[in-house]
């Protein structure tokens, strides 16, 4: 009787010992998922370089005079229709002329203080300015020096802002985001080898794009003069640039 009793407690505290290995070695496994990441990032970047195809240019038409405003918008209004049909004589697309701006502003005169205290005269309108502003895209580049030119000879005063872009940055931004994804997901694959796990599925994907246009010192010309010879412009290169990051589940 005491022999089996014995042999019924050795068999439950085996029994209980497996359990509580058991239990154990859940638990160390269960610890250690828990701390290890359940996911991981990879960023990469991807680039494109384009030749440009469009000039953009602002030319304007200052025109000054005394008080006779009429005379001095119909002097200003001249001067731009001339521009604007020399443009588009030039092959220039009436889309890719617009006028940017347009004012009327007085000019004033004012009185002198001769002694502290005296009641100063109020300022005088003396005259006006009528200022015109387009903003021009040129296509051809061949012609953009001879047109710069010209639009000062036909009465343009102020010449400014020459930069040059890429009219289809939207083709370029997807050329250059399939490349950073591409590379980021070599970049996720060689990492997962390295560190002897599975790659799951792809939960986030976030980009940040930056344009790098290469631009020309401003054409800048102001005053009247003699003719001026057509400068010669280059357009260099611009850059697209697009960082993407991946977020994966860890398998």
């Amino acid at each position: 009787m005491k022999d089996n009793i014995k042999n019924t407690l050795g068999v439950a505290a085996a029994v209980a010992l497996i359990v509580v290995s058991a239990s154990s070695l859940l638990y160390v496994r269960s610890y250690d998922k828990s701390t290890q990441p359940s996911s991981f990032s990879v960023s990469a970047e991807g680039k494109v370089v384009a030749i440009p195809d469009v000039a953009k240019f602002s030319v304007g038409v200052i025109t000054q005079g005394d008080l006779n405003l009429g005379t001095i918008q119909n002097e200003n209004a001249d001067k731009s229709n001339s521009i604007v049909s020399f443009l588009k004589n030039q092959g220039i697309d009436e889309k890719d002329i617009k006028t940017q701006g347009y004012s009327i502003e007085p000019r004033y005169q004012y009185g002198v203080c001769r002694y502290e205290g005296e009641t100063c005269p109020p300022p005088t309108i003396v005259g006006y300015t009528v200022s015109q502003q387009l903003e021009v895209k040129g296509r051809d580049f061949e012609k953009l020096g001879d047109i710069l030119s010209g639009v000062v000879e036909r009465g343009a005063n102020s010449v400014s802002g020459l930069s040059f872009t890429v009219d289809d940055q939207i083709q370029l931004e997807q050329q250059a985001r399939e490349e950073a994804i591409a590379k980021a997901k070599e970049k996720a694959k060689a990492i997962a080898k390295s560190g002897g796990f599975r790659l799951g599925r792809l939960i986030q994907l976030s980009e940040g794009s930056i344009y790098i246009p290469q631009y020309v010192s401003d054409y800048g010309i102001g005053g009247a003069g003699a003719v001026a010879k057509g400068p010669s412009l280059e357009p260099g290169s611009q850059e697209v640039s697009i960082q993407v990051s991946l977020i994966y589940e860890i398998e």
